[in-house]
This record gives C-alpha cells, sequence and structure tokens, in this order.
C-alpha cells in the first residue's frame, strides 16, 4: 500500500474511533453523518484488508492490527497537526490552562509541593487537578484529553502511550522517631514481632509488596488496615505501628510527623514511577512544557 492511496481523512476518523468507539459519537465530534463514518470504517477496511473494529456491546473494539496503528496513528496526526499550527505557542507566564493529572494519594503526598510552588513562581495562572488513577478509566480519559498526564506505576497504560521514567525507588519501614526499631538496620524476626498498619492500595503497583510479602511467608501482627496512604504519618506519629511505604513517601513525611525509616529487611524488589501522557498530545506545547517541567523537578539526577 503506498501513501497516495490514502485519504487522511480515513486515518482522522480511525483515530477517532479509537477514542469513541462509536460510530454516531465519531460522527458527532468530526461534525460527519454516521453513514459518512460508516463508509470511511469500510473503505479503511477494504485498504487494510483488516475489520479494524469489531462490534460488542461495549461499542467498537479495535482488532490487534488496528491496535498495532494506534500508537504511529495518532502520532503522525499530531505531528501533522503541529505543523500545520506551528505558530501557535505556550507561554507559561501567561497562560491560564488547566490540567488533570492522574496520581495516587502517594502521589500527591510526594509530587504536589514542589510542582505548585514552582508553577506559583513560573506560570501563576496555571491550574492543576487530580485525580486518583484507580477511580476512572485512564486509559480512555488520557485519550480524550480529560487527564493529561499521569504518573505512577501503571503498566495498563502501553499501546498508544510514552512515558519517561522519574525514578526508581525501594521500599523502607517506617515508624516514629525512638522506635525500639529506630535503628540502622533491622531484621526479619524483628519486622515480624513487630505491630504494623498495612495499606490495602487496591489497582497500584504498591499491593504487590504486601503480595511479596505474603509469598515468602514473612509474618507481620497487621493491627491496622487503611485503603489509603493519606493518613499513615499522622498514625505512626502517634503510636509504636510501622509500615511498608515506598522510600521517597518516607523522605517526604519524616520531617513533618517526625518520623524515621530504616531499608526493608525483606528482599522486595525496586519499583519505577514513570510519567505517561497519549500520543495524541505528544507534540503538544503546554503539555510539552509541563513534561519537561516534572521531569525537572522530580526526575533522576533533578533537584527532587
Amino acid at each position: 500500500m503506498e501513501l497516495k492511496d490514502i485519504d487522511l481523512n480515513l486515518l482522522v476518523v480511525f483515530n477517532q474511533l479509537l477514542i469513541d468507539r462509536r460510530v454516531s459519537k465519531v460522527a458527532t465530534n468530526l461534525g460527519l453523518s454516521q453513514p459518512g463514518v460508516s463508509n470511511a470504517l469500510a473503505r479503511l477496511r477494504k485498504l487494510t484488508d483488516d475489520p479494524l473494529f469489531l462490534r460488542t456491546p461495549k461499542g467498537m473494539e479495535p482488532t490487534p492490527f488496528a491496535e498495532q496503528l494506534a500508537a504511529p496513528t495518532a502520532s503522525a496526526l499530531q505531528t501533522i497537526h503541529a505543523a500545520i499550527n506551528q505558530r501557535t505557542s505556550f507561554d507559561p507566564a501567561t497562560s491560564a490552562r488547566a490540567f488533570t493529572i492522574g496520581m495516587t494519594d502517594i502521589g500527591e503526598i510526594y509530587f504536589l509541593p514542589k510542582l505548585m510552588k514552582e508553577l506559583a513562581r513560573v506560570a501563576p495562572g496555571l491550574s492543576i487537578s487530580t485525580v486518583r488513577n484507580t477511580a476512572v478509566n485512564l486509559q480512555d480519559e488520557m485519550e480524550s484529553g480529560h487527564v493529561t498526564l499521569a504518573i505512577g506505576l501503571l503498566p495498563q497504560l502501553k499501546s498508544g502511550y510514552f512515558q519517561r521514567r522519574l525514578f526508581k525507588q525501594h521500599y523502607v519501614c517506617m515508624f516514629r522517631r525512638g522506635h525500639a526499631l529506630d535503628k540502622r538496620q533491622i531484621s526479619l524476626a524483628e519486622f515480624s514481632r513487630a505491630e504494623h498498619v498495612v495499606v490495602v492500595s487496591e489497582g497500584t503497583g504498591h499491593g504487590k509488596a504486601d503480595e511479596l510479602l505474603s509469598r515468602k511467608k514473612i509474618v507481620r501482627k497487621v493491627v491496622l488496615t487503611v485503603p489509603h496512604y493519606v493518613a499513615v504519618g499522622h498514625i505512626l506519629h502517634g503510636s509504636d505501628l510501622v509500615a511498608t511505604v515506598p522510600e521517597r513517601l518516607a523522605q517526604a513525611l519524616a520531617e513533618p510527623f517526625g518520623l524515621s525509616h530504616v531499608r526493608h529487611p525483606a528482599r522486595l524488589p525496586e519499583i519505577a514511577i514513570s510519567l505517561f501522557w497519549h500520543g495524541r498530545y505528544h507534540r503538544d506545547p503546554a503539555v510539552a512544557w509541563l513534561r519537561a517541567l516534572i521531569v525537572r523537578l522530580h526526575g533522576e539526577g533533578g533537584p527532587g
């Protein structure tokens, strides 16, 4: 197949179908008739010799070949769009743009203070909203542009997404200063004898630490279970409980709550925290600027 055989508008329809998954919605968003969208899909099917989308109760589901085309098509369309509109610029000092970032409560504790301080300095008109990565259909929300970026351990974001690793970190044991375990290192026996608070963070990569401890048959006396990390600092400050948490969270909570942490006695793997964005917005000047700022503040080798 040669490029001369392809109508660019067919790729626009294809890309929108990947996002909306319904012919009627694509027609509305692109200002076309439903028969026009169906005709475009029929032409693409003939050109590619593939069904591309199959009707299901959930809408039009892409075939494996369509998923393979998704990222390069989105990137190519964005490149063309950026070239045609290259006079469009982004000035952070005067912009009033709003961004939504998907992150966990750990992310809010660790990333937001430094990010908001820097935005107040260099881009005072910008605003940030956050959503939980597990509270929305993150893939759909990022494809549609409702969520600009996502930060975390998010293996589900693959086809059609770019990512930039920010850092890798270990898990540590955290407790109040002056705790019996407040020393340079602790043993597995000491860890097992302690009383623990456990955070059940379903839908995030952090739950794997607890799964690994269970598989290793490492016993803990769990006296408190909570669904998020936001209260852990308060809980540890006023008790003798121990928590297994990511190292960067421990660093953020240490001073405000008078806490200490040591390397975890169990051999838990490092976790990689990355910044994700959809290929459709790869060349958006404002999104690119915000990505660069987050990498500068929190990327490996940066001040974060």
